[in-house]
């Protein structure tokens, strides 16, 4: 691998970026390398994108951000031979994070040569592309304002997470999937491809990324009372254990808001309107990514 793209997001996470750029090039000129750059903008990336990797033929393509930026580059890379690496330089880095993928700069760069490349699913989520994780509900509301805010990083998004909890009123939802339904009102809804949000709170344990499948993660309404024991079982893999949550397990997925014809969702770490019913759908194998190496049994 020696023709590499590095897709580089300027304001994701609570990080200085301002010497990414040559530290970035300095290790790869080390060791053989040639490191390009790419720069988000906000503005048409996602087609920017595209017209570069047309450019130079490209052996792999680094996201230098948090999920958003992630998100960007899986798109363009899924359903061909491009391999995506990540940087995980964002505020959550979830899908990073599921992968096992260091999250200091200088031993996630070693992945360029030190690496297994892995098939994985990505999801459809109302027309749109994730390889992680989307929601609605309560999560989707605080990730919009999450997003809209000035201020990155973890002590952000629990703030307007505690803020919002005290006046948050529960959708009521249909659910249908290949498999079985649910019907009534929940806290969020999350379709889950991955295990992790980047808060490190675990919303679909035991599931894997390249199964074929994904589960529709579901928090009912809870008492305040329950409210510590429920956020104690997400931080410790313990989500089935609550008596107000449930997973399905599917390849496809239809959701109904009643008189709603639009809802907030967010799809990794984006928040979105997106019309209803939301259909979901897994896309097998669709993305290869750089991963650290199966230790030796």
């Amino acid at each position: 691998m020696h023709q590499l793209l590095f897709v580089l997001n300027p304001v994701s996470g609570d990080i200085d970026k301002s010497t990414l750029e040559g530290t970035i090039s300095a290790f790869c000129a080390e060791r053989g390398r040639q490191a390009h750059f790419f720069h988000t903008s906000g503005e048409q990336d996602l087609r920017r994108l595209q017209t570069e990797l047309g450019r130079r033929p490209y052996d792999a393509v680094f996201a230098c951000g948090g999920d958003g930026t992630v998100n960007l580059v899986a798109q363009a890379l899924a359903d061909t031979e491009l391999v995506l690496g990540i940087l995980p330089l964002g505020s959550g880095n979830g899908l990073a994070k599921d992968l096992g993928i260091p999250q200091e700069l200088d031993e996630a760069l070693h992945l360029i040569w030190d690496h297994e490349v892995r098939q994985v699913d990505t999801l459809r989520v109302g027309g749109n592309f994730s390889a992680h994780l989307s929601d609605l509900g309560f999560n989707a509301l605080v990730v919009e304002e999450f997003c809209n805010g000035d201020t990155r990083g973890p002590g952000a998004y629990v703030r307007i997470a505690t803020q919002r909890y005290l006046d948050y009123e529960p959708a009521t939802y249909r659910v249908r999937t290949d498999r079985e339904t649910f019907e009534g009102p929940a806290f969020m809804v999350t379709l889950a491809n991955g295990n992790t949000f980047g808060s490190n709170v675990v919303i679909n344990p035991d599931s894997r990324l390249d199964d074929g499948e994904f589960e529709v993660c579901i928090i009912e309404p809870f008492p305040g009372t329950a409210a510590l024991g429920i956020l104690y079982q997400l931080y410790t893999r313990d989500f089935d254990a609550s008596l107000y949550t449930r997973r399905l397990r599917c390849r496809w997925v239809e959701i109904e808001v009643p008189g709603q014809q639009q809802v907030l969702g967010q799809v990794d770490g984006e928040p979105l309107e997106l019309p209803t019913p939301i259909r979901a759908e897994v896309i097998p194998r669709s993305l290869r990514v750089l991963t650290p190496p199966t230790p030796a049994a």
